[in-house]
């Protein structure tokens, strides 16, 4: 089977609970039916919101020096478990033959297994990726997003949560956003930042459809691996 690289440590958490995922998912009976996997995990990858959003240091260079490792690893693929870096998607990709696998393309096929068509989608993710407009340019569906004080005053606060491993702290903010994207109208919420799963995880199920990104990733992998 080939081995699959994942280019992680954005933050090491979210890259943490992919595998964990991807090991779930994967149809298997023994060791050996797993997938073949390199995590290569560095959280010096400058941040990408603050890049995106306030002109700070350039992630790309950091990017890359992770897919060159994975490269010389002998990966036949790459994921990225997050969704910000896709910023950096087409640079990446033009500057390896390897292929990339994009996180918004495996959370268009998770609408389609769970039976969404259409929209509006609640879309929910870091500011840098809404600023980028990643999921509504590439979805080609009607996104809501939240409002900009919601976003600033409870979003990013949540994700600065899940990175600092305060998980639990994280649930109820952003379960609040998410249900007030639902009384907006939406026909479900896209969590678009890979800590975002992990906070909605930490508390009651939400009432309402809702994609984890992290897990359509390690499904899209799961389906590259399986040929």
């Amino acid at each position: 089977m080939k081995m699959l690289g994942v280019l992680g440590g954005m933050g090491p958490l979210a890259s943490a609970e992919f595998m964990r995922q991807l090991t779930l998912l994967t149809p298997a009976e023994r060791d050996q039916d797993h997938i073949p996997t390199i995590l290569w995990s560095d959280p010096r990858v400058p941040d990408r919101t603050e890049a995106r959003v306030h002109g700070g240091e350039d992630p790309l260079p950091a990017l890359m020096r992770g897919i060159r490792g994975l490269e010389a690893a002998g990966c036949g693929a790459i994921v990225i478990p997050c969704n910000t870096a896709h910023g950096w998607y087409d640079a990446m990709q033009a500057g390896t033959s390897l292929p990339i696998l994009h996180i918004v393309d495996a959370a268009a096929e998770e609408l389609r297994r769970q039976g969404i068509a259409g929209g509006p989608i609640g879309l929910m993710g870091t500011t840098g990726t809404l600023d980028m407009r990643l999921y509504q340019e590439r979805l080609g569906i009607e996104c809501l997003t939240p409002d900009p004080d919601v976003q600033e005053g409870q979003v990013m606060p949540a994700v600065g949560l899940v990175k600092a491993n305060r998980v639990a702290d994280a649930y109820a903010p952003l379960a609040e956003v998410a249900r007030g994207l639902r009384r907006r109208g939406a026909v479900a919420v896209m969590l678009g930042c890979t800590e975002i799963p992990l906070g909605v995880a930490a508390g009651p199920a939400l009432e309402f459809p809702v994609v984890d990104t992290v897990a359509a990733l390690a499904r899209a992998a799961i389906g590259w691996a399986r040929g």
